[in-house]
């Protein structure tokens, strides 16, 4: 079966996750079933693992891709937590990769992509029903500016003067359209003026950051003892989220729920970013159950 999504740090999380036969494996965000593939090779273990994501596209293809006893759930991540919970499963690997996949990129009908003509999509569950389209077309200004500041971090003066641009020229009927406006009022840049506008508003449609502060207090609760849990950032505001909630988790000697395996976060190397340009901005935390 082709491949559609390399993942990232691979090698890097099976060194400090370090799967072992027999042990169950839960992901929070299967995707395409790089990393899960791995490791599930290691443990063999496919009756009591779980693969969860939120993109039906994603789920589908994990259908064909892993052994029938697998458990595949449709939904995303801070439901299947809490879902898991409530049913008494635990885990001895915990995996997260809050990296936006390949393939919803590529396709263009997906509307996450700046660098090609598509409609103002950006859900990764098409199930709901907020899109980027309404938020460009109908959020007041001000709300737009700070959904720019919050997620996109950008300066408040700029993130003023581009929600007014998208306020005048509404209605933005495409990402070309939208990553027009952004690049006709930016200077050059060695990234492009539209990566951190688009991060932002596909934030706030699937409501990224609150589901990662929702889901990680919990993520104790799933593991055995000796269970490890690793999660993979691609910006700041995330491996912010992280690194904040391992240091707490951390934090009460004898009664810490978790021990900080990473203690600065791991990137990739040159020679993975060469291969895998995704990989520049990746950071993976790793943290063990006592």
């Amino acid at each position: 079966m082709e491949k559609l999504h390399i993942p990232v740090l691979l090698s890097e999380v099976l060194a400090t996750l370090s799967p072992k036969p027999g042990e169950r494996y839960l992901d929070l965000t299967a995707g395409y079933g790089g990393h899960a593939k791995e490791i599930l090779d290691v443990t063999q273990q496919y009756k009591g693992s779980v693969l969860v994501d939120r993109d039906e596209f994603a789920i589908n293809y994990l259908k064909d891709k892993f052994p029938s006893d697998i458990q595949l759930l449709h939904t995303d991540f801070y439901s299947a937590v809490q879902q898991l919970i409530e049913c008494g499963n635990s885990f001895d690997i915990i995996l997260a990769d809050f990296g936006v996949s390949s393939p919803q990129l590529d396709m263009e009908d997906r509307g996450f992509s700046f660098r090609s003509e598509g409609p103002l999509d950006m859900r990764m569950d098409k199930r709901q029903s907020l899109t980027a389209s309404d938020i460009v077309n109908h959020y007041k200004e001000t709300q737009l500016a700070d959904i720019l500041v919050r997620f996109g971090e950008e300066k408040p003066g700029r993130a003023k003067m581009l929600a007014r641009e998208i306020v005048h020229h509404r209605p933005v009927t495409s990402t070309k359209a939208l990553a027009d406006i952004i690049i006709s009022k930016s200077k050059y840049s060695k990234t492009h003026p539209a990566a951190r506008i688009f991060q932002a508003i596909r934030i706030a449609v699937n409501d990224e950051l609150g589901e990662i502060e929702r889901t990680l207090p919990l993520l104790s609760k799933l593991l055995n003892p000796n269970g490890r849990v690793g999660i993979i950032t691609f910006h700041s505001l995330e491996d912010r989220l992280v690194k904040d909630y391992f240091k707490e988790a951390s934090s009460y000697g004898e009664e810490s729920d978790l021990e900080i395996v990473t203690r600065k976060p791991i990137v990739a190397d040159p020679q993975e970013i060469v291969i895998n340009p995704r990989a520049r901005s990746a950071k993976l935390r790793v943290a063990k159950r006592n």
